[in-house]
This record gives C-alpha cells, structure tokens and sequence, in this order.
C-alpha cells in the first residue's frame, strides 16, 4: 500500500486577460548563460524567467559603445523563452551550476531549490534543501572543480551545502560569530576553488574550508553590513562591498586590507567581475548607480585606476551581471535593463587633465590593451570613441589623485566645484519589459469579490469564482473604493488571499474550503440554471468542479472503456445463452397445488437448468450523475457505510423543524424530524416540497410518528407542527455520526459461517487501496468488481457522480487560469504539481498519482468531508407587545439555526405559531399573502431584509457575543385573527395546554 500522503492544498492564480511573459514585482537575481545566450532572472513573484538574448556573447564588439554610428545594425530584441513558478516568496539569489544545466535559487521561503530548464523530465523546480529563516544567497565553486554541491546563507546564521542531485545536505556552517551572535546573517557568500567566503550585518569577512567547514580566518575593517563578495580564481585576493560606501581588496596570504575603494556615496550592493585576477569588475549601490572600475596593472599602482560612472537606475540596484560589453541590473521594479559597457583600454578618450596623469602611470603603460584598440574589421577601422566627461569620471580612493573642477568666483579667485556625477548613458540598450503586479489586496464580504492596487496605481475589482477581472476604477486609493462596492453580507471563510506574487493567489485548504455557501439567487450568471428556491451553492465545491474538469472528463472516459470491457463480455455471455434457448417451453402436468407431481417428500423448487434468467436492458441503472446518487447507486448495488459518509446535508438544514426542545441548560433547540437525508451532498432548498404533498403526507406522517416512539425507548418526541410539514423545515442541531441515519442502530449478531477464498481475498482487495487520487478510481473499479461478483449478468452502470450544474452552475474560467497542487510535511509547503486547466485533463495521469484522495472523492463522486454546521442562537419577541409571543415550554422563546437561514423562514415560523389561518393550511392558497408580505422582522429598531440570513445579521447589525434579540410585528397589510391564550382548570387534562379565544385585530 502506498504511504500516506501529507496534507494537500489547491491553489489558483488569477492572471489579468493582458497579462504577458515577465515579473510582476521587483527582480532581486540574474544569472547569464554565454554558452546559450540565455539571461535567467529571479523574483520578488517567485517565478523564474528564462530570456533568449539574440546576442553573440562568445567574440566582444568591434565597436566603441560610447559612440555608436547611426549606421550600425542594432540587436535583435530579447525575446521570452520559459519561466517556472519556484518559490511562493521571494526570490533572493540565483546562481548558474553544472555547466549552466542548472539554476539554483534561495528564496524567503525557506528552501533552496533547483531548477534544470533544458530537462524535458525535470520541469518543475526541486527542493534540495530547507533553512530555518530567509534564504539571502547561493553561490557555487568555479566549474572547473566538477564540484557537486551549492553552497547557500541566509538569516538563521547558518552556511549550508547541499547536493545539486538531492542527496541532502552536505556540510553546515555556523555563522552566528564569538561576541555578536545575532548579527551572524549571511548577506553575503561566494565559493573559490578551496574556501568559503561570508559577510553580513556583523560586518565581518569570514573564511571556511569548505571540505571541513573549519574557520579559516577572517577579516575586519568593514562597519556596515557586508551585502556582497568576489573571489579571484587564485583564492588569494577577495573583493568586498558593504553599506559602509565602500569596497575593500583583501590578501588571503597577507591576511589585510590591501586597498579601499571610495567611488560609491551610497550603499554597495553588487558587485561582479568576468576578470579572473579581478582587475576589472562592476559595482552598484542603493542610489542606481552603476560603475565599472579598471584596475588592470600593479596593486601598488591602485590609485592610478579607473572608475567610470557607466548608468544610473531610477532606483535602487540590486543585482548587476555582465558579459562581454552588456551590462544587466535587477532592480525593484519588474522590468530588467540592458546597457552598454564603456571601454578602459589605453585608447580611451579621456579629459587632458586625466589622460597625461593616465599615461605617466605604471598602472596605464603596464594595463592590458583593450579590445577596442585593435584594428576593427578589413573595411576599415572603426571611429574614434567619443570623449569620456569629467563627470563621468569617479574618485577611485580618498589617496587618489583626482583633479578638481575650478572655477573663479565674483572675485576672480579659483575656488573646486562640487563634483556632481553625470553617467555616460542616459537610456539602456534594451528593457526587457516587466508587468504591473498587484500590491495590495482588500477582500469583500461576500467573499467573492476581491480589490486590488498595482504597482500602477491602478485599483481592480476582481472575480474569485470566475477567474477574471470585473471593473477597473482607475487610478485610485483602495480605500476610496472599498465603500462603493463592499455589500453588507456575511460568507463564512472558505480560501485565502495572497498577492505576494503580484498576481491573485487563492489557496483551498479542504479543513474549511467548504465552510462557505452563497444562495443561488445572489449569484450573476451567465449561464443560469433553474435553480429551487432557496438553494445554496457551496463555493469551495463549485470551483474545484471546474478547476478540475478535464479531469472529471477524462476520468469519466476511462471509466467507459473500462465498463465496456465488462459490458462487452456479458452481453455476450447472454447471447450465447440466448441463442441455445428451446423454441418452443414444455409445460409440465398441473398436478396437486399447481406442480408436478413428486415425492411428498422432496420440496418443489425450478429446475436449475430452467432457471429464468434475467431480461438484458430491463435492468434500470444510474444513467447519468445525480446529486442523490447514494441513495439511487443503492437500487443496484449495496454501497459500503464508509462511501456514503459526507458531510451533512443542508437539504435538512435551512430552517426550523417541527419540534423545539430544550438543551444544555435550558436552552431550546430544533431537532430534525427526517435525519435519514444526511447522506447527500448536494445542496438543496427546504421548501421544495408544496402544501398539497404535505396534506398527503400528514396520515403517514402520524403513523410514523406512533411508531417512532413506540421504538424510541420512552423518548418524547416534540410535536408535528404544519408549519414544519409546509416547509419541510428539517434542520438537524444534534450530533451527526458519519452513517446515513443519526438513530442509534443496534448492533447485529451474526453467526460465524466458512467464507470462501476467493470472496475474501476479493474484500481484501477492496481495502488495498492508495490514499490518494488513484485510491478512488480503485475503489470504484472494486465495487464493480463486488457487482460482478454478486451479480455477474447484470451489466455495469457508471459510479463516477461528479456534481450536476444544478448544484454547480456551469464556469468558463480562463483557459490559462494556473493550477496548483501544494504539499505541505514538516512546516514546508511544495509545489508537487503545476498545470493550467487547458493542461489539467492531459495530465490526468500525474493528478491521480500526487492528488488527495479527498479530492478525487470530491470531483468523481460528489462527496464532500463532514463537518457540523454552524448554528446562530437567537430569541424571537414581539415588537411593543403588538403580537402575541410565540408559545414556548417554561417560556423559553431561545431558538438556534444554521446560520444561513433567511429571515423569510423565520417570519414563516412565525406566522406558523400566531396566524390561525396559516396554521390551517390557508397559506397553501395560491391568492393567500406569504409570511414576509404582512410580517416583518427588526433587530436593534432596523428592519430586516427578507433575504438577509442570520451570519450577516449577527456580523454586521448584531455585533454581540450574546443571542441575537429579534422582534416581529405586523405591516398591516392583513388582518390577523390572534389567539388569545386562556388558563385552563387543573382538571382538563392539559399539560401545558391552553384554550384560544380567537378576536378579530387589526395590526398597524
């Protein structure tokens, strides 16, 4: 038998109609495969992106990128390939591994998971390992080394190494420090051929031998936190940014600082280097900018380097990645940047004043010369690189010579301008174009309906059931809208929200996602079906039937070829049998009694080879799926107790029954008076039945009602009432068990008797079963084999009932709406199964292996968990004493029902208890006025509508611990003939009994 499986959630993401390939928040990681010309990006929506460059990365242009000629052939635009939704936080870090075949990411998630895109088996990212706190970074060895492991840090002050093929953890570092342990977070790591490399708040560069994980050494010099590190391919020299604005050169064998880079006035976030000896490398900061720096020569000779601001992002940069002259940067917003690099070589058109500094230095003559010095193609050179502006140019150091910009003053005399930094590009190469995600989110009371803002600005209304988009209202506050479309209505919680993505987010848990329930008649549909009065829609129920109906339909498929085979063989069973069938039936002599004549002792009974066989197609089966298809699958077969167990029907359960008994303390209750329909799942109204069928009813009722407590043990039942016949008002308040009835059921003794092998290997069977999606396929295939068993000549009829539209109206949702399976084992949520519902019914195969088996009962036999209902108490009084009180044992008027019962059921209750005409059937009168035309309800001196049920009473005109006090009164729109109740002597026989003496009143 299979294991059993971990708990499941179903998710759905709801994308706008406009909605196109990228980010919807912020990109937070890049990675660039030269090989593939393939750029990956990471974020803050969880999702990996995959870009087709269109750029030859492997040979560097041959053209100055300062000043391009107009002439020259621009690249084809980046163009999207793939993206995998990885994480359901954050993304962090990325990094390349194993030959760029696979891309690792951290995530605020907790995990550390891998990601193989040009895997055709391998499509959905795998979680090869799990921190106890943000995941900030990942970084791998140099990938000549063949390491197998990814190294990553995050908050919980732990280095991690994980095997890339799932072998777990390798190693695991503790970063938490001597004297500031609670500053050990891992902002920052990079792995070299032979050590490890982290940074953080703790401002500290520490050192790990990644074989034994044993310190190395560290260094200290740095006073902010440490956001990001370099190793040259020696291991002999790093390179550190930090929030302190600087960027320090550390000796591994010297064990210090060898030099301080100062060209950065903000935060140093990014740094990356495609130089092995890192004599060239890129920096960003918190303010955009972004700076490329050449210190190509003697480390004695840094000051003689150079720092050119290269762009400035509106915002702040996160991550920057470069390959041969492009550079990427990440930032908040959802869009990516391309831009071009600036050569260092010697030929690199500088102001005068730097560029005799430049060429007297050691630094310059002994740098190496830059692809653009070279002779460009056979047609001829290219032009001169257009002049680099002084403002372009940075303090590499404070010992750096810079030469200051002078200008004279009102009195002649030369005072230093402040020197204010001008990028050499204003606007990139190329923007890869991101989307408008969402940021926040506001869900309405009807729980249907949910309002979002974008990082536009841009405020949406949006359909939860349908899957779409409703109304845009601009650009808005959220909470300027709220109250125009917000409705005073009360849905019990059945999903939850999140935007964390940038796009809606609803997640079912089966623990309540079939709490909540709406009445059909506030439902705007486009397909409406004849709905019963009253009827209620469960909400979690109706959007998993359509989430998953290319699996119901395929499921449904199978299951005919499957009974075919069956069918195929008893038709033919029977036609054999048929065909060798006497022409013509000899009778035998009618002796005594109607038999042939025969020994007085032997017993009379058929022939066995004349045994009447049974007439193929008289049989009548379940043709077509039905909401009640326990009750009718049991014509056929006999259906375990265990199948038919799910949760309480609400057919019983919308309005008062016929008695009111009193429990815990006083406290009236209302007891159901036909327990037996608790089995279905389907939703119905309470007054489906007429007046006339309970007038026929009433004799059988009366005779049931004898009966029932002739068997009850001594139990009193509360009275019939017609009110509760007309109604059909059969709300059950007491513990519900799991069978079909809620009586008590003696047990039955059997006498132990031989069973045969085969049908107790065949039970056997039954009972091996996965406890997953596929175990309800299993179970239905073992009740046809039980069928075939017992009754191997009649043919099989379909057991997969999934909802009707009747009980689901039809949804046309979005064919690319995503579907996702989630899993959830010790704290971590994972993604097993990722699809949309164009997808779902051809990957009907891999549902039935990761599915819960809750949800294959749910879609393939409409069976739903059980859980009680929730119930509202409240007291029922006459308004200013108008109208007589309702009579009540001990004068008890506390009453409580399910909380979806309107407040029409409760004025026809009481018109049922004070208006003698209802009571004697006039309200069956198809001229007679009803309950809500002549009555009506008040709580707190508000009239209530006949519509409002009582959870929205409760939360929004109530707003009390305490039972709900409501108060009837007539309109006077009828007159009443009120019962006046008179004492009777001790003598009459009555208990608790009372005469009425009708008068004539007319209510205002």
């Amino acid at each position: 038998m299979a294991t059993k499986k971990s708990r499941q959630r179903i998710s759905y993401i709801i994308e706008s109609p406009k909605a196109s390939a990228g980010h919807k928040l912020g990109v937070n990681g890049l990675a660039v495969d030269p090989d593939n010309a393939i750029l990956y990006s990471g974020g803050r929506d969880g999702v990996i992106c995959a870009w087709d460059l269109n750029l030859d990365l492997k040979t560097p242009r041959t053209s100055s990128v300062v000043d391009r000629p107009n002439g020259q052939k621009k690249s084809s635009p980046t163009t999207f390939r793939s993206q995998a939704i990885a994480h359901m936080g954050w993304i962090n870090d990325i990094v390349l591994a194993q030959n760029n075949t696979a891309l690792v990411s951290g995530s605020s998630d907790l995990t550390v998971k891998v990601w193989r895109p040009h895997s055709q088996e391998q499509d959905i990212p795998q979680t090869i390992g799990e921190h106890a706190d943000y995941v900030k970074v990942v970084a791998v060895p140099p990938a000549d080394i063949g390491a197998p492991w990814v190294a990553s840090g995050g908050l919980d002050r732990r280095i991690n190494l994980w095997d890339l093929n799932g072998g777990g953890k390798v190693l695991s570092i503790d970063c938490s420090g001597e004297e500031n342990t609670e500053k050990g977070s891992v902002y920052a790591l990079c792995a070299g051929r032979n050590l490890i490399a982290n940074g953080g708040p703790e401002s500290i560069v520490r050192l790990w031998d990644p074989k034994s994980g044993k310190p190395v050494t560290k260094f200290v010099g740095h006073t902010a936190n440490i956001r990001s590190i370099l190793i040259n391919d020696a291991g002999d020299l790093l390179l550190t940014g930090s929030s302190d604005q600087t960027i320090k050169l550390w000796s591994v064998t010297a064990g210090r600082c060898m030099y301080t880079f100062t060209m950065h006035n903000e935060s140093v976030w990014s740094l990356f280097s495609e130089s092995p000896d890192l004599g060239v490398f890129y920096s960003s900061d918190r303010s955009g900018l972004v700076v490329k720096t050449d210190v190509r020569g003697s480390l004695d000779h840094m000051d003689d380097g150079l720092s050119l601001a290269v762009a400035k992002e509106t915002d702040s940069v996160h991550k920057i990645v470069t390959c041969q002259d492009h550079i990427w940067t990440a930032t908040p917003s959802s869009s990516i940047n391309r831009w071009a690099s600036v050569p260092t070589g010697a030929d690199i058109q500088l102001p005068e004043m730097y560029r005799h500094h430049r060429a007297s230095s050691t630094a310059s003559r002994s740098a190496a010369q830059s692809p653009f010095s070279a002779s460009g193609p056979a047609t001829g050179r290219a032009p001169p690189p257009k002049e680099i502006s002084p403002k372009s140019i940075l303090r590499i150091s404070n010992t750096a010579y810079f030469p200051p910009q002078l200008s004279r003053d009102e009195a002649g005399s030369l005072v230093a301008l402040e020197q204010e930094v001008e990028p050499i590009h204003e606007l990139p190469e190329e923007t890869i174009e991101g989307q408008f995600g969402l940021l926040k989110y506001k869900l309405l009371h009807d729980r249907r309906r949910v309002l979002t803002v974008d990082t536009a600005g841009e405020v949406v209304l949006w359909d939860l059931i349908q899957c779409k988009p409703i109304q845009s209202f601009g650009k808005r506050h959220l909470e300027d809208v709220e109250p125009e479309v917000n409705q005073v209505e009360a849905v019990a919680p059945w999903c939850s929200i999140d935007t964390s993505s940038g796009s809606i987010t609803v997640t079912l848990d089966p623990f309540n996602c079939f709490d909540a329930e709406v009445y059909a008649d506030e439902l705007t549909l486009d397909n409406a079906a004849d709905f019963r009065e009253d009827q209620r829609i469960n909400l979690g129920k109706w959007v998993l039937r359509y989430l998953f109906a290319g699996a119901i339909d395929e499921e449904i498929k199978r299951d005919v070829v499957y009974r075919r085979n069956f069918n195929s063989a008893i038709e033919k069973r029977l036609a054999s049998t048929h065909a060798g069938a006497p022409l013509s039936i000899s009778l035998p002599e009618r002796g005594i009694g109607g038999f042939a004549q025969m020994s007085s002792l032997e017993t009379p009974r058929p022939s066995a080879g004349n045994f009447p066989l049974q007439t193929p197609g008289i049989h009548i089966g379940l043709a077509t799926p039905h909401p009640g298809y326990g009750d009718a699958a049991a014509a056929t077969t006999t259906i375990p107790e265990s199948q038919t167990v799910g949760r309480m029907s609400v057919e019983k359960e919308d309005y008062f029954t016929v008695g009111i008994s009193p429990v815990d303390g006083g406290v009236l209750k209302l007891t159901t008076t036909n327990p037996a329909a608790l089995t279905t799942t389907t939703t119905t109204d309470g007054a489906a039945a007429d007046a006339k069928a309970a007038d026929a009813d009433k004799d059988k009722d009366k005779d049931k009602d004898k009966d029932k407590d002739k068997t009850d043990n001594g139990a009193t039942k509360p009275p019939s009432t017609p009110f509760g016949k007309k109604f059909r008002m059969g709300m059950s308040f007491t513990k519900k068990s799991r069978s079909a009835s809620t009586t008590a059921e003696k047990p039955v003794v059997t006498e132990d008797k031989p069973v045969d092998e085969s049908e107790d290997s065949l039970n056997l069977h039954e009972k091996e079963v996965d406890d997953s999606f596929f175990g309800v396929v299993q179970r239905i295939r073992n009740e046809y084999d039980k069928q075939l068993a017992a009754n191997p000549d009649i043919p099989l009829e379909s057991r997969i009932t999934p909802a009707l539209p009747s009980d689901t109206p039809h949804l046309n949702l979005p064919k690319e709406t995503k579907v996702i399976i989630k899993e959830e084992t010790s704290g971590e949520s994972s993604n097993i199964y990722i699809g949309t519902i164009d997808t779902i019914g051809r990957d009907t195969d891999i549902i039935e292996q990761k599915g819960a088996m809750w949800l294959g009962e749910l879609l393939l036999q409409n069976r739903m968990p059980f859980k009680e209902p929730v119930k509202v108490s409240f007291v029922l009084l006459p308004y200013k004493d108008e109208l007589p009180q309702l009579p009540s044992t001990d004068n008890n008027n506390r009453l409580n029902a399910n909380r979806m019962l309107r407040v029409r059921k409760i004025l026809a209750y009481v018109a049922e208890k004070i208006d003698p005409d209802w009571e004697n059937g006039e309200g069956a009168s198809p001229d007679a006025m009803e309950p809500e035309e002549y009555l009506e309800l008040y709580c707190n001196d508000q009239i209530l509508p006949h519509t409002m049920s009582l959870a929205t009473l409760r939360a929004h005109l109530w707003k009390g611990g305490t039972d709900v006090v409501l108060h009837y009164r007539a309109n006077g729109r009828k007159v009443i003939r009120l019962r006046t109740p008179v004492n009777t002597a001790e003598g009459d026989g009555g208990q608790g009994e009372a005469a009425t003496e009708e008068t004539n009143a007319a209510t205002s």
